[in-house]
């Protein structure tokens, strides 16, 4: 018998639209310039990354100037937490606790170099916790780096009040926006931040390019050393085709992101109905999230093995960030909103998107209740 297949890890990566595919299609095959070339051919791949580099910059209320093309967030978040801090002047670094890992590990590394790194923590709900926020600022402070939305819980952070609690303290302040592009508004200046991650694979744009948005204020120290292209900042011929996509992927979400909005969140009402139902804890759910994205456990259920208890059945959900699926420790991020952690492993994330229906929700909830009643069944034969 066929198993249909249901794609429910849209926050690990997305399907490239065709229309992105289109619009990167004549750079893949016929335009073959090097941006950095003065002829023509050189010149028209110029005007592409120009052009992609406004729509990029618009979908985030920010100038062309202050994007930087990098290879995808990992680089972006790496180019701002060490390009950032290596001004810090002996000052510490604050993140957040429910960081990713690509914010997380160049801070710790970071500390190899002499640079305190403080942990800011959340309360149950995965928020910052702003006298937290105000103690490790006690500390002389040269960046604050809290993500915009979690690729966990999807859980929301007030960026704009961080912001300005930091900037009174005269630090500089970076946010992780990757998830939060195509699913909620940004506004690079209304958020009060000096940098801003960003990647295309998230909203239906091709793999291998990002980018980070920073004031041109800020003194940002390259990571990549070369031929000096992006200003300096980050050296290497441009991925031109794929920053074509990254553009174009950005200019259909000003007209789509609403329109999808409203009709995602109906689904994953309906599937955290259903999982309440089922006896599911859903975690983060008293404060605002992303619409698509729902992270819940049964209690005494291992995660992982529901996640390959429910691939066999056809349906793609993940047991967290997929940039750390082979680890089996429990989710970071909710052990610091205290999650015990033999709960913590049990953790599932289901992240949605317009090309899911509410007829894969109500299969998905009868095929996860099936496994429950299976796996529960084995835990009372066990016993």
């Amino acid at each position: 018998m066929q198993i249909n297949k249901a794609y429910f890890d849209h926050n690990a990566t997305t399907a490239l639209d065709p229309r992105v595919l289109e619009a990167m299609i004549p750079y893949l095959s016929r335009q073959n310039g090097n941006p950095a070339s003065r002829h023509w051919f050189g010149r028209m791949s110029r005007q592409a990354i120009d052009h992609a580099r406004e729509q990029v910059a618009n979908a985030v209320e920010a100038h062309p100037s202050q994007i930087v093309f990098t290879s995808g967030g990992t680089e972006s978040n790496n180019l701002a937490i060490r390009g950032i801090s290596t001004l810090g002047n002996g000052q510490a670094i604050a993140v957040s606790a429910i960081e990713h890992p690509c914010v997380m590990n160049p801070a710790k590394g970071l500390q190899k170099h002499g640079i305190k790194v403080n942990t800011i923590d959340v309360d149950e709900n995965g928020k910052v916790i702003v006298d937290s926020l105000l103690e490790k600022l006690k500390t002389p402070t040269g960046l604050v780096s809290v993500i915009l939305a979690n690729n966990e819980t999807g859980v929301i952070q007030n960026i704009d009040s961080i912001a300005q609690i930091a900037r009174d303290h005269h630090a500089l302040v970076h946010t992780d926006a990757v998830q939060a592009l195509g699913k909620i508004d940004i506004d690079f200046n209304a958020l009060h931040v000096h940098a801003m991650t960003l990647s295309s694979h998230k909203i239906n744009g091709p793999h291998g390019v990002g980018a980070l948005v920073i004031d041109k204020r800020v003194d940002l120290i390259a990571q990549m050393l070369g031929g000096g292209q992006e200003r300096g900042l980050r050296s290497g011929t441009e991925n031109l085709a794929a920053i074509v996509g990254f553009g174009a992927a950005c200019e259909l979400l000003k007209y789509e992101r609403l329109e999808h909005a409203a009709s995602i969140k109906s689904l994953r009402d309906a599937l955290e109905i259903g999982l309440r139902n089922l006896g599911a804890r859903i975690f983060g759910v008293a404060a605002e999230r992303l619409p698509n994205t729902s992270f819940f456990a049964f209690e005494g259920i291992d995660g992982e093995t529901l996640v390959m208890a429910m691939d066999r059945k056809g349906y793609a959900v993940a047991s967290g960030s997929a940039c750390s699926s082979d680890s089996t420790e429990p989710s970071h991020v909710l052990l610091a909103m205290g999650i015990q952690p033999d709960m913590a492993r049990g953790a599932i994330r289901v992240s949605l998107s317009s090309t899911n229906s509410m007829e894969e929700i109500e299969s998905f909830l009868t095929a996860l209740a099936n496994e429950i009643s299976r796996f529960k069944q084995l835990t009372a034969i066990a016993v």
